[in-house]
């Protein structure tokens, strides 16, 4: 058999080909596929020609196989079938009842919006595979890039806008910073708080270098605070609270994480701006459905649909 003449083979050849070695008929072959006699002929006499070989001994009553036609029998029904199994697939990933959908995500946002809008898609997509990736926002960017996710979610500051032509942004929500105090702390009751009232509290934050947290905006704008604890995580953060060791920011999205002994106070937005949210995916390429939903589902949970960050997650307002 000379294999260099297999490129010339079309799908509807082996078609054809299968469907003759079915019914060992031309003419049969010729009825079920509504061609005529002489197009099925010439299709196996092209197939034969692309191959190198006869593939049909014909006799006085139909057709039958030669040896090299069983060999290419074997690998014809192999390809047909295989094809219309990627045809399924394909229609199936099209219509959004398959494929994947692999979200990043930052570690405030899992807390409640993530895992909520994940439930909401499975409810409706219960074919699309699941997968969450969490880290910083530097780190969720480089996967996007690297196509290790489809979407991640990232935040930015209002006096730092997101403008990178790398990724196309999807605005998600604005999301206002908090304040955490102890129980019985003296500002316990104020509503909302000013940058001011704050000037002497001792404060918790995940950096020593007020710029790089949730303080870095109220920093920019002239407060200095007085950093005496450093803890990356969130549950730290809000035990040294509820220790009275200090204060610390924690956006809106955490605020269920909050233990009952913390209080969370709304802050003076002018002075404290929300940080933004948004969904980060690639320019220039097609959104595959499961990702359109994803964002679609996402938005309206920010925007209130069964309040990921409602008012009755924050204590103190």
């Amino acid at each position: 058999m000379r294999c260099a003449n297999v490129e010339v083979m079309q799908t509807e050849m082996l078609d054809v080909f299968r469907e003759v070695a079915r019914q060992r008929s031309i003419t049969g072959a010729a009825t079920t596929l509504r061609y005529t006699q002489s197009a099925v002929s010439r299709q196996i006499a092209a197939l034969e020609l692309a191959v190198g070989a006869r593939l049909f001994d014909r006799l006085p009553r139909g057709v039958a196989l030669t040896e090299e036609g069983r060999c290419l029998l074997e690998h014809a029904t192999a390809i047909l079938d295989r094809l219309a199994l990627a045809r399924r697939d394909v229609a199936a990933v099209h219509a959004g009842t398959a494929g994947r959908l692999r979200v990043g995500a930052f570690a405030t946002a899992d807390a409640a919006l993530v895992p909520r809008a994940l439930a909401r898609f499975r409810a409706t997509r219960p074919g699309v595979r699941l997968s969450l990736i969490e880290g910083v926002t530097g780190r969720l960017l480089a996967a996007l890039l690297a196509g290790d996710a489809d979407v991640v979610l990232v935040t930015t500051s209002a006096d730092r806008p997101f403008d990178d032509p790398r990724f196309r942004v999807h605005h998600v929500l604005d999301e206002p910073v908090l304040l955490a105090v102890p129980q019985d702390h003296r500002l316990a009751s104020a509503s909302p708080v000013r940058l001011a009232a704050l000037t002497d509290e001792a404060w918790i934050a995940g950096s020593a270098s007020p710029e790089e947290t949730l303080l870095g905006p109220s920093v920019r704008l002239g407060f200095r605070p007085r950093i005496d604890f450093v803890a990356a995580e969130w549950t730290a953060k809000l035990g040294f609270v509820a220790a009275g060791l200090g204060v610390t920011l924690v956006p809106a999205l955490a605020a269920r994480t909050a233990p009952a002994d913390v209080r969370l106070l709304p802050l003076d937005p002018r002075e404290v701006p929300p940080r933004t949210v948004l969904a980060a995916t690639l320019p220039g390429r097609t959104l595959p459905p499961p990702v359109a939903d994803f964002l679609t589902i996402v938005r309206d949970l920010a925007q209130g649909g069964s309040s990921p960050t409602g008012a009755n997650s924050v204590r103190g307002c």
